[in-house]
């Protein structure tokens, strides 16, 4: 079928994720038809880098012909069955090899099928644990302004991005958004004084202590750009929910497996939370799959408990045979292919290579992240100090982005969470000259938009 059928049958019969009618009927909707290591090739054959592996989550590259084996020898072997009263030996394995690799203590892995079930199932703990422990009003939680959590209704209450809640109000009630990183990294002095921290405890005060269940944080938070928290906030999370018996979950859909050059971002920054939250590159995108990661004390408490006895949560899907398969393939060929290492040569050329950038461009604001995931956050011009215009942010986010991507053979992503930026995350095997070819794209990019919006 050639592109234009494809196109056509794709509007009249797919319905789009996050996506514009425009964009959705454009001549220039792209329609990708294979992927090979860090580029994916569309229906004309056109090659493109794939500057954000899919959705952060391509860690180990496309075109993985051991993943498949994987996927399919599972698949022949033994291609469902569930973890409710029974288990299966890749759910097993996977399961084991996470904790391994874990934080210490937190071993036991409730398996799901994506980010947004990943945070659903972190809510549902916590209010469970606590009601199991004789405090059944701990049902507030806690997150971070422009946190994205995820889009199921539970997640999107604990998602801090106003325009993706709108539509659904009212959400769950009790969920409390406090300040986020933005503007504090490295050392910024007592991590205790700072607002951003301070502004967690006088929530849960403001709330009542005995009424929050859990602070929900990611270690380097995606919303509003890659946002790395200054020394010692992490420790200070810990502190604060310790104080008040609240739980602490990071949540790791992002920033597990990799993305930051540890196994986990919990290690980067060094928090010790209760739960993790992991998803996208667990399997690479290979194979749906999500998880959460809980101490197992909290576990052991939990089952121990007159009002417990189990965890009331399961999904047909969780664990499921071939997924978990493709989890072991996937994080062992990370692991003895020494992904992560690859990570800490390769992050800072990314980073350099953006600094550079930033100081040749003037619609370059800032430069945040690490490992690699980054953000370039736009402006009209940093060395005046004058901002985009509503109009011009969404002239860059809906035409002049779109085309860059396409002319430069770069994909990245127009984000417009809190400011205009550019979120960059290319996959954790990325050699030296993918490294060059994504910072040439950007360099494209940001001449582009330098073209289409005056000084």
């Amino acid at each position: 079928m050639d592109t234009a059928a494809l196109r056509a049958n794709a509007r009249r019969h797919l319905g789009p994720h996050f996506t514009r009618k425009e964009a959705w009927w454009s001549d220039d909707l792209p329609v990708f038809v294979r992927g090979e290591g860090c580029h994916l090739y569309d229906s004309d054959n056109r090659r493109f880098l794939d500057g954000l592996s899919g959705l952060f989550c391509v860690n180990i590259g496309h075109g993985r012909s051991d993943i498949v084996a994987a996927a399919g020898k599972q698949m022949e072997q033994l291609p469902y069955a569930s973890n409710w009263g029974s288990a299966h030996p890749p759910a097993i394995e996977a399961a084991t090899l996470i904790a391994e690799l874990a934080p210490e203590g937190l071993g036991t892995t409730f398996f799901v099928n994506s980010g947004s079930e990943a945070v659903e199932t972190a809510l549902k703990f916590a209010r469970q644990y606590h009601r199991s422990q004789g405090q059944p009003g701990r049902t507030k939680f806690i997150s971070r302004e422009f946190a994205y959590h995820g889009t199921t209704l539970g997640a999107l209450s604990v998602t801090a991005v106003p325009k993706i809640r709108e539509p659904f109000q009212p959400l769950l009630p009790g969920v409390r958004q406090v300040p986020n990183t933005i503007g504090y990294t490295g050392d910024c002095g007592p991590a205790d004084q700072l607002d951003c921290v301070r502004a967690i405890e006088q929530a849960i005060i403001e709330e009542g202590p005995d009424t929050v269940a859990a602070v929900f944080a990611e270690p380097v938070q995606n919303g509003r750009g890659a946002l790395v928290p200054p020394d010692g906030y992490w420790s200070q999370l810990r502190e604060i929910c310790d104080r008040y018996g609240v739980l602490l979950v990071a949540d790791e859909v992002i920033c597990s497996f990799g993305r930051l050059g540890r196994w986990f971002g919990s290690e980067l920054v060094g928090a010790d939370p209760d739960l993790i939250t992991f998803a996208k590159g667990s399997t690479s995108g290979y194979s749906p799959l999500g998880g959460v990661l809980v101490r197992d004390s909290l576990v052991a408490t939990l089952f121990d408990s007159p009002l417990g006895g189990s965890f009331t949560h399961g999904a047909t899907w969780g664990g499921h045979p071939v997924s978990t398969a493709v989890a072991v393939a996937n994080i062992t060929a990370m692991r003895d292919e020494k992904a992560l290492d690859n990570v800490a040569r390769m992050g800072p050329v990314l980073h350099d290579g953006l600094r550079r950038l930033a100081g040749a461009h003037r619609c370059v604001k800032d430069v945040r992240g690490t490992g690699l995931f980054y953000a370039v956050e736009l402006t009209a011009n940093a060395e005046t100090g004058s901002e985009l215009t509503e109009d011009e942010a969404r002239h860059v986010l809906q035409d002049v982005l779109p085309a860059a991507f396409r002319r430069t053979g770069v994909l990245l992503r127009g984000d417009d969470r809190g400011a205009t930026m550019i979120m960059i995350s290319p996959p954790l095997i990325s050699d030296g000259d993918v490294i060059s070819e994504l910072l040439n794209g950007v360099d494209g990019m940001l001449t582009d938009i330098e073209a289409a919006i005056p000084g």
